[in-house]
Order: C-alpha cells, then structure tokens, then sequence
C-alpha cells in the first residue's frame, strides 16, 4: 500500500478514503460496521464524515454518521489506526451555515461526543459562512488545536477567492492554515476544480480528498437508461449524467475495465488516485461487493494510453 502525507501534515493516509456519508442512511450499523472492518483490513486508514450526516434522511437529526463511527471505534478498540475526519458548517437545523466562534466550539463538543473521541485528526470547514470573518473562524480553530482537540484543519466547497484568501490570512496572522481541501471531482466534474482550484492546491500543497469520486454512483456503469434511476436511493441524482458526455465516459470506462479485467467503479477511482493534484479520493459502499471494487482500485495501475483516453472522453475544454 502506498500511503501519502496529507498535506504538510505528519499524517499518512492509503490513497482511498471511505466516504461516511452512507452511515446511519442508506446502511444501518450492522453493515457499517462490516464495511469498516473491510476496508481497514485492506491497509487503508482515512474515513470521511460530517456533523450533518444523515440529517436528511427522514428521522434523522444529524450525528447518525458520526455516531456509527464513534461506536465502531469503541468497540474495536482502534482508535490510533485510523484517521477520522469530520466537517463543521452545515445546516443542522438552524436554517444556516455557521462558521462563528460560539458555533463551532459548541459543534465540535457535539462530534467528539459522538465519534467517543478527545480529538479529531481532521476537522474541516464543509460550507463558507460570509457573515463570520474568517479570521474568528481561524482563532477557534487554532484554540482546538492548541487544546489538542483538532490536529489539524480543512476546507471543502470554498471558491477560490475564499480558499486564497483562508490561506494568505493563516499566513499573515500565523493562525493555522488549512492542509487539506474536499471539492467535487470526478470524471464528469472536472472544470469547476481543474479551472482554478487545482491550481491553488498544488501551490500550497494541500492534501485534495475529493468527494463524489464515482458522480453519485453514475460511473459505476450502473445507470445506462432511465429506468435503472430507481436502483437506488441515489439514482435520482445521476439523471443529470445520462447525456452524450456520460455515455461516451462510460464507454471509455467499459474499453478500459475490459482490458484491465476490472470494473468501471475501480477504473474511474484509478484514474483520480493517479491524477498528480489528488491524495485521496473519498469513495462510498453499501456493500462488501462494492467495497471490493473500491479496494481493487488502489492496485490498479493505468496506462498512460488509458488514461489518455479517459481525459479525452471526460474533457471540459480544448487541449
């Protein structure tokens, strides 16, 4: 297994991390638990969450995801070998985003509560709060981090403009700097990250986790028609995929999953492991068979003929 520093962090994460979001949603614990004790057995370490994960599930307030993980950790007992990453910023409930001092000491009690730990290896800012000036955001962070509650801090969904300016005030102020960034990316999302937030990644070396890595599930093959949208709880979310694009994606995942004898779901993880910019895709399972094609992901090693073909068929813009 090939791990990569995240960021300028001295943690050391597999190439794939597993996406929390499916917890206390489309998978109850019995399974979360299964799914956990596969993927970390394969060698890998990072697991992504959220304090808002699975509030839009019907029932749910917010927490299941975390708490899942919480559980599972506790009773395995492992809570050194794995690297648990959560978010603060979502709406849970208050009708708005917050990034505000008294919001996030209050919501980072509330997750360490839930994951039964006394700190979080990585905790992100998952949405941009305008009405809080970054700075106050960046003081409690570096509050949390002194207290040894947070070990370090990322973003994810800033513009570039936010992100730029995050990273010139920790510079300027000596508060921390944000390490990691969490965008959408995948094969049928490139140009909102290739455009210009790739570019501030790799000049400040930040750690990229991307989420959505299989578009919702889209790229797993499993939607061809419009019928195939009720397969799951997500298909609805992919109709937007089912164009011209998307086909001629999909059939440059099919040519190289073919000669490769794998799966479209393990190419296009492969393709993003192998992008320069990226640490560690975030990917979900709902299922061991699933996860194994996550996992064959990690070993697959493309060719620069396939992934050629792969940037053309997925191309935003003109060479």
């Amino acid at each position: 297994m090939e791990y990569r520093q995240l960021g300028n962090t001295d943690l050391k994460v597999a190439p794939l991390t597993f996406g929390g979001n499916v917890f206390g949603w489309t998978v109850d614990e019995e399974t979360s638990f299964e799914l956990l004790d596969g993927f970390t057995a394969a060698g890998f370490n990072l697991i992504d969450t959220a304090d808002v994960y699975s509030k839009w599930k019907p029932g749910n307030s917010g927490g299941e995801s975390e708490t899942i993980i919480g559980n599972w950790i506790k009773e395995r007992g492992n809570r050194s070998d794995v690297i648990i990453a959560t978010k603060v910023g979502a709406d849970m409930g208050l009708g708005d985003k917050r990034l505000s001092k008294k919001y996030i000491l209050q919501e980072v009690e509330a997750s360490l509560k839930r994951l039964q730990t006394n700190y979080i290896d990585l905790y992100q800012t998952h949405f941009d709060d305008a009405d809080t000036p970054i700075e106050e955001t960046l003081e409690i962070y570096q509050q949390l981090i002194k207290e040894g509650k947070v070990r370090c801090i990322g973003a994810s969904n800033l513009s570039p403009e936010r992100l730029k300016a995050s990273l010139e005030i920790s510079k300027k102020s000596g508060y921390p700097t944000y390490q990691t960034f969490q965008p959408q990316y995948n094969l049928m999302e490139r140009e909102v990250f290739e455009k210009e937030l790739e570019a501030i990644c790799v000049a400040n070396n930040l750690g990229v986790i991307n989420y959505f890595s299989l578009a919702s599930g889209f790229l797993t093959g499993k939607y061809r028609t419009e019928a195939d949208f009720t397969k799951s709880a997500r298909g609805g979310g992919v109709k937007k995929y089912l164009d011209e694009k998307g086909l001629k994606i999909l059939a440059a995942l099919d040519k190289v999953a073919a000669e490769l004898n794998t799966t479209p779901a393990s190419v296009a993880i492969a393709w993003l492991i192998a992008r320069p910019s990226i640490t560690s895709p975030i990917a979900s399972a709902t299922n061991l068979g699933q996860l194994k094609a996550l996992i064959d992901a990690a070993e697959l090693d493309l060719s620069k003929e396939a992934i050629d073909l792969l940037d053309a068929a997925s191309a935003w813009k003109l060479a």
